[in-house]
Formats: structure tokens, sequence, C-alpha cells
């Protein structure tokens, strides 16, 4: 049985036939409630009336500025002027996309340069920053000179559905941004999505954590502003995630969408006993979401709350929806992103294009009338990612990079982006099953692993996490993550590094900022096994070389090899070192099993006198040498598997 949320008296269904386009459904609801407030933010708030009168006057002043029809750019900071801009972009005929005042200029300037604008919308306190990043022809003009005062009527211009709406701009992997751009019939129809499943109402009180530069960001807006709600915008960046959780109960917010890492933030500052009365839809997107999520939303959040995770993308906007209350069972450790939405189908496929078993990884390709025409001024990209169905011309597929597995019942697992599995030692990886893997760990809070290179070039695994106490004796040491992870995960996917910090880093609009992870150092982990010195020569000359392979420093004799980054192939590297440096008889496999530096000095010592010649030497290297690393790994993995179970 599928969860849904409870249903809300006054719940008005979003009608199927679209209502054309975004003003007019906008200035449906201004009408019918003129003295509800649309948007509250500190002290102050503004009623669907002033609001739809300040867009309007907004719509005059653009339409009375120039005659292009180029996108305008909005650089506002969130709050009250933002979305007015919005909405009287809107009603002007025009698309707009935003510009975050403070950001990178850099990247500013290539967005007005990509977008072709030729009209800056801003306010007073940011005029002058807005001023340096335009060209010439190009004219910037500060809200406050148009809200206040004029014609306030609505202007009752004939936009068509299909006429663009918004360009909301993604980093893209060639480092320069893509812009994806909307149409009124896309918001309409994903906000179609949101009212019917969400059974909202004008009675809603709806946060807006996530920037207006973000698909969840203009859902939120529109979630609450085409049903009459009221909208709560919320600075996560400027205020952080210690003062959300308060801030949520003291607005009383009933619907809140913000990315996992933000929720596991928030839960881990505010104390057990904050709860959330009012909330009846917690919504995580925009990353996996795992159990022990769902279990701080049970511990925190009313019987009567629901929690929605979904899959979406700024290209097709809601994917998936998967609906969870207080009795749904958690079977796995990540939690799907579930059943199907209304006009958008999933399909599966192989690299070649062909539609992969149930229970099989594919690409998660949508088919769909309401994806989005495709990218800003880049046909390749929009080629390359849309295709026309061959099944019916009315709509079109989109690649979305994505693997997914789909269950018997029709629930998607979501298995990560295609750029997540990575080939280690010949292997594949995905990375966010070892994440998962990891936050089972009842010590950690939150973690992240990614790929970063040896000294060599080769990837290896790098795991970041957070755990419950920040700082102090019961953060888990390597061995014991290595421990936990070995009885879930084969050897090549336990990660190589372990660093623990304080807080992971976010990005602006609260996703977890992969980029701004430090690289590794080489200094030795936190391990159970105390730092021993080495005692003799034998030791020492050990010691240099497990320094060098494992680039590790420093390393003590009781030191396991493994809990040290070592891997099936980095000890095929030692032994080879141990042998030319010694030059004794001693067997392959009494090396491969000695986990520490004493173990293998005792080895060691046990073969003195048996001495090589050069053609003896010259053989086990040349084996050593051509050994590859599934025979290492053969070689080690009965060691290894001993180690993990102590």
């Amino acid at each position: 049985m599928v969860t849904r949320p409870i249903p809300v008296a006054g719940f008005e269904e979003f009608p199927i036939e679209l209502e054309g386009n975004i003003p007019r459904r906008f200035e449906s609801q201004a009408a019918r409630h003129p003295d509800r407030i649309a948007i509250e933010a500190g002290q102050q708030s503004w009623t669907y009336r002033t609001l739809n009168e300040s867009a309007n006057r907004i719509a005059r002043a653009i339409l009375h500025t120039q005659e292009s029809s180029d996108p305008v750019a909005l650089f506002f900071a969130p709050g009250f002027d933002a979305i007015a801009g919005i909405l009287g972009v809107l009603k002007s005929g025009r698309a707009w996309f935003p510009m975050l005042p403070g950001g990178p200029s850099e990247r500013s300037h290539a967005l007005l340069m990509d977008a072709g604008s030729v009209l800056v919308l801003t306010d007073c306190d940011h005029i002058e920053e807005a001023a340096t990043l335009v060209g010439h022809g190009t004219e910037v003009v500060a809200i406050e000179c148009v809200i206040g005062s004029g014609n306030g009527e609505n202007l009752g211009l004939d936009i068509t559905p299909d006429t663009a709406s918004n360009i909301i701009y993604t980093s893209g992997s060639t480092g320069r941004p893509k812009g994806v751009v909307h149409t009124h019939t896309i918001v309409l129809n994903n906000i179609m999505v949101h009212t019917n499943t969400l059974y909202l109402t004008c009675e809603d009180r709806i946060c807006q954590a996530a920037s207006y530069t973000t698909l969840a960001g203009t859902s939120s807006i529109f979630r609450a502003l085409l049903n009459g709600a009221t909208l709560l915008p919320f600075d996560t960046a400027g205020q952080g995630p210690a003062s959300f959780a308060h801030w949520l109960i003291e607005k009383r917010v009933t619907v809140c969408q913000i990315v996992p890492t933000l929720f596991r933030s928030m839960i881990q500052s505010s104390d057990e006993a904050v709860k959330f009365p009012h909330m009846r839809v917690l919504h995580l997107g925009g990353e996996p979401v795992y159990r022990s999520d769902v279990l701080d939303y049970r511990k925190r959040f009313p019987n009567t709350c629901c929690l929605l995770h979904n899959l979406g993308s700024s290209e097709a906007t809601t994917i998936r929806q998967y609906f969870i209350d207080h009795d749904t069972p958690i079977d796995e450790e990540t939690v799907p992103v579930g059943y199907p939405v209304p006009d958008r189908e999933v399909l599966l496929v192989d690299e070649t294009g062909k539609s992969v078993d149930l229970e099989q990884v594919g690409e998660i390709v949508v088919r769909s009338a309401y994806l989005s025409p495709g990218y800003w001024h880049n046909p390749e990209l929009t080629a390359a990612k849309f295709k026309h169905d061959p099944e019916d011309q009315n709509k079109r597929l989109y690649y979305t990079g994505d693997l997914g597995l789909m269950l018997p019942e029709g629930c998607l697992v979501h298995k990560g982006r295609k750029d997540d599995w990575i080939k280690i030692r010949g292997y594949g990886v995905d990375l966010n099953e070892v994440e998962a893997a990891l936050r089972s760990h009842k010590a950690i809070r939150d973690a992240v692993v990614v790929d970063r290179k040896d000294k060599s070039g080769k990837s290896r695994l790098a795991a970041y996490f957070t755990s419950l106490t920040d700082q102090g004796p019961t953060a888990p040491t390597a061995h014991e993550l290595r421990k936990c992870l070995g009885n879930v995960l084969a050897d090549y996917m336990i990660p190589s590094v372990f660093v623990r910090m304080e807080v992971l880093p976010l990005t602006a609009t609260g996703k977890l900022d992969r980029k701004a992870l430090p690289e590794p150092d080489q200094k030795r982990p936190e391990l159970s096994a105390l730092y021993s010195r080495p005692r003799n020569e034998t030791e020492q000359i050990l010691v240099q070389i497990w320094e060098e392979v494992l680039d590790v420093s420093p390393i003590g004799i009781n030191d396991d090899f493994f809990d040290l980054g070592g891997h099936s192939l980095s000890a095929t590297q030692v032994i080879s070192q141990v042998i030319k440096r010694f030059q004794l008889e001693i067997p392959l496999q009494s090396l491969f099993q000695s986990p520490t530096i004493a173990e293998m000095a005792a080895v060691i010592t046990e073969h003195q006198g048996k001495m090589l010649d050069e053609s003896q030497l010259a053989t086990i290297l040349d084996e050593l040498a051509t050994l590859s690393d599934a025979e290492a790994h053969r070689l080690v993995c009965e060691i290894n598997s001993t180690i993990t179970k102590k």
C-alpha cells in the first residue's frame, strides 16, 4: 500500500486542464484571497493584494523600459522584492533568471552574457554591485523606483502556455553553466502535481528554504502563491541550520522542503526535546535519504506529518515520489525515490538504449509531454539529452544521467549518478552504496565518499564523516569503521582514508559541497592501537617502506596495514620492496599474512640467513610484478577477513 499525506479540509484539486499561464493562476488566487498574507518574512508581511499590485507595476515598468524579449535578470537577496520581481517579469510576458548578490562576479557576468539579458532588476542595496556586472547597453533598474506607485491593475496580456517563464542555471561539466528553460505549462504542471499529491490549500504556511536560483526554491514559491497559501522565505546561508528548527516552530510552518544534509544539520544542532507540531509535510529531496533520516523524522515530527522523498531534476521537474509515515516499513539503508507521478513515465535503459529487466540497474529516462524545451543557447547539449519519443509525437525522452533499479511492485530505487560509479582496482563501485553503509554505523551522523587520487594517480576512496559526538573518544576509529564496512561491503569498496569533520561543508543552497571537502593529509589516522616506535633496524626499514607505499606518516609497528589504507595492490608493492631490501628466501604467503610491521619483522627475523641469489631474487620480483590485483586480493582476503572480525 502506497502511503499518502492525510487529506486536508478545504482542499481543491488543481485543475488537470492547466490555466494557461502563471499570472492568470496567481491573479485568480489574489482575487479570491486579497487580504490573506502572501509573504511573511521577519516582522513584515505582504497581502496578496499588495503583492499582485506591486508585480503589476513592475511589469508595466519593464514594458515601458524596453521592447526586448530577452530574459530579465533578477539580482536580489531572498525576500519580498525577489518574489515581486519574479511575478512582475512573468506578467510582462518575459522570462526571468536569478543571480545572487555576493556571489562570484565572473559567474554572474557569464550568466548575463549567456542569457543575452539587457535588463537587470535589483534593489537599492545591490544596485552598485549589479552595475559592475553589466556590459554596454544593459540597463539596471532598482525595484523601489516602481513598486510604490503607478497603475496596479492586472495587465491581462495574452501569454501562451509554451512561452518561456524562467531559466534555471546549473553547473555544467565543461565549466560553462547550462541554462534549463522552463515554460508556463511546465511550471503549472509541476505545481499541479505538488498541489494534488500534498493536498495544498490556502491555509498552508509553506517554507522557502532553498534559493530561488534552484528548482526547489521556485517550486516552494509557486506551491504557495498559486494556491493562496502563505510563503515564508528563510535565508539558510545567512542564518544557518541552528536557528532553522526554532524558526519553523515559531512560524508554524506546515510544508517544508529542504535537502537531507540541511535536515541532518538542523536535527543535530537542536535539542531532542524540539518538536515540530504544525508540520504536515516534510519534503526531503535533492540528495539520498537514509533510514537514519526516517528515524529522526519519527522522533521529532507528529503522526499527522508525512515524509516525502522524491526524485526530480531541473529538466523534468518531479519524476517520482515516495511518501513515508510513522508506520511505513523501511527495509534498506537507502530510501527509494518511489512511485509514478502524473504525466511522467520512467524507463530504465542500458548503454545501448535497450530496456533493462526488473531489479537491474539502468539509466533513468523520463518520457513526458512536460519536459524542458532544452538548454538556453545550447542546441548540442539539448540534442544529446533530449530525444523525440518514437511512440508518441507529443512526448519526448530526457536522459537524466541518473541510475535506477525498478522493484517488482513498481517502486524506483535511485542508484546515484553515472558519474558516481567509479573503478577501484578494476572493480565498479557505487559511492552511494558505500555512503549508506557508513551511515549504518551507530556513531555516524552523516557521511560522504569521494574519489581521491593517490600520489601515483590511481583512484582511492576517501570517506568524510561527522560523528554523533564531534569530539572525544566515542568517535569511531578507522579500525572500527573498517570492521563495520567489512560486514556488508566487498573489501575493494572500503575507503582507504577516513576523515572525521565537525561539519560537512554545504553550498549556498544547503546541499553537500563535495568540492569543498579537504584533501586527506598524510597523517596517521585515528586507530585503536597506540602509536609505537620501531625498536630495531628491521622495523625501522619496514616503517620507511610502508610510509613510502601508503603515503602515511608516522606509522607505528602495531598499526594494521588495512587500517592505514592498504589494499591488495599496495600489499604487493610493500612485499616487493621488502624482498628487494632484505633479499631473503621468505614464503610470500607469510609476508602477505603479516598485517603489522611487528609481525612482518618477526617473519624476516625468522628467515635470517636464507639469502637469495640474484637469479632467485629476479624470479620472485618478476612473480610479484606480474601478480594481478585479483590474485593479490585472493592472497590477502583471508587475513583481511580475520582482521575486520577482531
